[in-house]
Parts: structure tokens; C-alpha cells; sequence
């Protein structure tokens, strides 16, 4: 059956005709807290998302696919209030001509409120996965831009867009806050009062999950890996850092001999055991925040794409041919390239790995994909290419010169060890086998990792120079110039 509405007053309508179909009787009392939720939803929707729709007289169509029923509004009508009665009840909630709108992306123009926890609906194309998120908490600032990207020495007809993961906060900037929104609600969900992860001294994993902790109230445990020599002194204040003891975060070093040695799991658990028998109930985060659960960071990741092109907010681009992104921990590339897959995007994904090997990466991506039941082989949907160099955090020259070169000719700072070891590698594929790239619309991820670039000033400081003493003549100066 098809309902139309004319005006947000109308929803009564649409709560009459889901009664009708037992989900809700009318004297149930979970009505008014749909109520509520249809007013706050519709109330909160921006009118540039009103103008941008009353361009268009069509009807747009919202299916409750756990009832067969079918609501039509017209452009008037609050998205968001149907969104919200179908977060309500339980439903996904799918857009006429367009990409879900249930769950993490049922919006206008935003997300939910920041620091909101929200029942999670995935997209239907995801809907079948095992270890589907009950919740997510709204911790970032989605949905991340997407615009062209003016490197030099493309291939012919090759167009570079970039999609700034890097703005999605400002203490949480980067990609693992798409992964904390899931794991930080399952912590809750737990009984949790604090949370345990691990990384190396500059991680941006262990910073986001600092901050993203102490914003709905647990505590945060960091394993900081570190150097032999340099483990039994306070870590200081330099990049991550700095936010992380800020937050209140307390640091635990081990040295990265120590750390092959046990391995992160083990050394994870040692803390969460010490804790527990203080009377404290941690909750462990992975490296990286690479578990399946994380993975979901990526599938919203997805979807949240597929709407930018679809709503046209991507330069123009209605597709892209290739995705290149960093690959460090696996949780991204496992969530990005399985959410391709499913949603036929139809892009290639290039993941370049910036510690282990590509065979460590395919396995382990394998292993996340399995543990949601993604019913695919790695190796079919992902291309890993080997673009660590020296070293996990290890820059060369030639690097941290392309990190230079690429901020002062495009004003976008890459960090030194995710996304300028990928962008590097990239490149680098660019110029050995130009034909594969040409013509072809690629969509690099910047995962974030700004504050990373304070552990590398000393290697920087020849590479950055135009300074100078200003001199200034004599004759300018007039007698009280030299005052004060």
C-alpha cells in the first residue's frame, strides 16, 4: 500500500498505516516516542536540504522492507521523520532513486546529534553480514568532502579527487573514528568504564580512541610502542602525544622487542587483567581497531560514498574507476574494499601497505571478511601493493620531499606514515605503468595522521626553507619606531 504526504503534520497518516500492519497498535505506547522522534528528526533538518529537494515535483518512495508497506512523500515531507519511525521500529528504510537512508545515513544533510547514541540499520546490501552493530555513538563530522586533486605528473586524461578523511574532527581527525563509533557503542553496551588499546608512540588510532573515550565518559589504557632506548622515559609531549595526555589517557611503554615478543593481543590482555583485579571493567580495542566490528566503519564508509555521487557532491563525478587508500592495521581496507564489492560500486581498490607484507595483509583481511561471513576471496576484491620503504614510520627523502612538494603545490598536508607512503607508492605505479592509470577518475582516501608530523621536524627541517630576517632600512624608520 502507498500513503503520499503533503506536509510534516501529516505523519499521523504514516503511524496509522505501520499500526495497520501490527508492527505498532495506535494505544502502543512506543507511538509517542516515535512521535518525538519524527518532530526532532524533521526539526532538525537544514533548509539547504529543503531547497536542494523542492527542485524536484516527484514523489519520493521509502519501503519498509520488514512489512511491505510504502511511503510516498512528496518533497515537503520530512526525510528524516520517516527515517527516525523506521529506526524506531526496527526497519531499513531504503530512497527512491538513491542510496539507503536508514541507519548511520538516515539524514537530511547530517548525521545525528554529536555524542547521540543511534540503533544502527545497515545498508541492504550489507544487511546479510553476521556481527551486525545493534548502535553506533555520532563522534565524527560526516560526511568527509571530495574534491579534485591538482598533483603533477599524472598520466594522460588521469583525474585525482581526494576524500578528506582527515577532516572528520579536530582532536579525532582521520579514519578511525568510522571504527570507534561501533566499538565505543559495544563497550557501553558491555558495562565498560574504561577501554584498552595499543600502537605505536605516534599512533593516531591510540589518540582518536582517547579522545572518542573520554567524550562519552570511560577512561582510555594506551600500550605505546617505542624504542629500546627510549622505554623507560616519559614519552613527552610531541604530536599524538600531546592530545592524548591531555584527554588524561595513561600511557603504558613497551619496547618493540617486547612487543614482537608477546604480540599486541597478549600484551592487551596482561593490562586488561591488572584492571580487572583493581575492580575496574575494561573493554579491549584491537590495533588499529581492525576487527570485524570496526570493519563496519568502512562498510558506512561506502554508503556514505555511493549518496555523495549520487547526490552530485563530488566535483561533477558521477564514478570513480580506482580507490587508493593506505593500509596499516586491515580494518579499512577489509570494510572499504567488501562494501565495494557488495554495493557493485564498481571501482578498483589499491590498498598499499605501509608495514608487513602484501601476503600478511591479504591474510589477514581474509580472516576480517570471514568473520562476517562476506562469502568472498580477498584477493578478488582488493589489490595490495608493498609501499612501506624503510619501514612502519620509517620516511625517506624521497617521501617526505613528495609530502613536502604535494602541501606547497596543493595546500593538503599528507602524514608520513599512512597516507604519504601510499600517495607515494601510487605515484610511483603511475609512472611505471602509465596506460593502467590513463583516462581513468581515482579517488584517493586521506586517512588523516596531521599530528604524526611532529615526530619527523628533524628529518623536515632542510626540506622546508623560505625564511629570512627581515632587514629594514634605516632611512624607514622614524624616531619612535625604536621605542618599546
Amino acid at each position: 500500500m502507498a500513503v503520499s504526504f503533503f506536509s510534516t503534520a501529516s505523519f499521523h497518516s504514516l503511524l496509522f498505516h505501520i499500526s495497520k500492519q501490527s508492527i505498532f497498535s495506535l494505544s502502543d505506547p512506543r507511538l509517542s516516542t516515535i512521535s518525538y522522534l519524527c518532530f526532532s528528526q524533521a526539526a532538525s533538518c537544514s533548509t539547504s536540504s529543503t531547497t536542494r529537494s523542492s527542485s524536484s515535483s516527484r514523489f519520493r518512495t521509502h519501503t519498509f522492507f520488514s512489512t511491505g508497506v510504502q511511503v510516498q512523500r512528496k518533497h515537503e515531507f520530512s526525510h528524516g521523520a520517516v527515517a527516525a519511525v523506521a529506526m524506531a521500529g526496527g526497519m531499513d528504510v531504503s530512497h527512491y532513486g538513491g542510496e539507503e537512508t536508514g541507519g548511520m545515513m538516515g539524514r537530511c544533510s547530517h548525521r545525528p546529534e554529536m555524542l547521540s547514541k543511534v540503533a544502527y540499520i545497515p545498508p541492504s546490501w550489507a544487511s546479510h553480514l553476521q556481527l551486525v552493530p545493534s548502535h553506533f555513538f555520532s563522534l565524527g563530522q560526516f560526511p568527509t568532502p571530495i574534491h579534485q586533486w591538482h598533483l603533477p605528473g599524472l598520466p594522460d586524461g588521469t583525474e585525482v579527487y581526494v576524500k578528506r578523511d582527515d577532516l572528520t574532527g579536530m582532536q579525532l581527525s582521520g579514519n578511525k573514528v568510522r571504527k570507534l563509533e561501533f566499538l565505543l557503542a559495544d563497550a557501553k553496551e558491555q558495562g565498560a568504564d574504561c577501554v584498552i588499546t595499543i600502537g605505536g608512540i605516534q599512533s593516531n588510532h591510540c589518540r582518536a580512541t582517547a579522545v572518542a573515550a573520554r567524550y562519552i565518559g570511560l577512561d582510555s589504557y594506551l600500550i605505546l610502542r617505542t624504542n629500546r632506548t627510549e622505554v623507560e622515559d616519559d614519552p613527552g609531549l610531541t604530536g599524538n602525544l600531546l592530545v592524548e595526555r591531555m584527554v588524561g589517557a595513561h600511557v603504558s611503554l613497551v619496547s618493540k622487542e617486547e612487543y614482537v615478543k608477546y604480540g599486541s593481543v597478549m600484551l592487551g590482555n596482561l593490562l586488561a587483567d591488572k584492571l580487572k583485579s583493581q575492580g575496574r571493567k575494561p573493554y579491549v580495542i584491537p590495533v588499529g581497531g581492525s576487527d570485524s566490528l570496526g570493519t563496519w566503519g568502512y562498510i558506512e564508509f561506502v554508503r556514505e560514498l555511493k549518496t555523495q555521487l549520487q547526490e552530485g557532491r563530488t566535483s561533477g563525478v558521477t564514478h570513480f574507476d580506482d580507490i587508493v587508500m593506505a593500509c596499516g592495521s586491515g580494518g579499512t581496507t577489509a570494510g572499504l574494499s567488501l562494501a565495494a564489492h557488495l554495493s557493485k560500486l564498481d571501482a578498483q581498490v589499491h590498498a598499499y601497505a605501509v608495514c608487513d607484507s602484501e601476503e600478511y595483509f591479504y591474510d589477514y583481511t581474509q580472516g576480517l571478511i570471514d568473520g562476517l561471513i562476506g562469502g568472498v576471496s580477498s584477493r578478488e576484491i582488493v589489490r595490495i601493493v608493498n609501499a612501506k620503504g624503510l619501514g612502519y614510520a620509517m620516511s625517506t627523502s624521497a617521501e617526505l620531499n613528495l609530502v613536502k612538494d604535494v602541501a606547497e603545490s596543493t595546500g593538503i598536508i599528507l602524514d608520513p606514515v599512512y597516507s604519504g607512503k601510499a600517495l607515494n607508492g601510487m605515484l610511483k605505479d603511475m609512472a611505471e605503468n602509465p596506460t593502467k592509470w590513463e583516462g581513468k577518475k581515482v579517488l584517493f582516501v586521506h586517512t588523516g595522521g596531521l599530528l604524526g608530523m611532529y615526530e619527523k621536524v628533524v628529518q623536515l627541517q632542510p626540506l622546508v626553507g623560505k625564511w629570512e630576517r627581515l632587514r629594514i632600512p634605516e632611512f624607514a624608520m622614524q624616531p619612535d619606531d625604536t621605542k618599546g
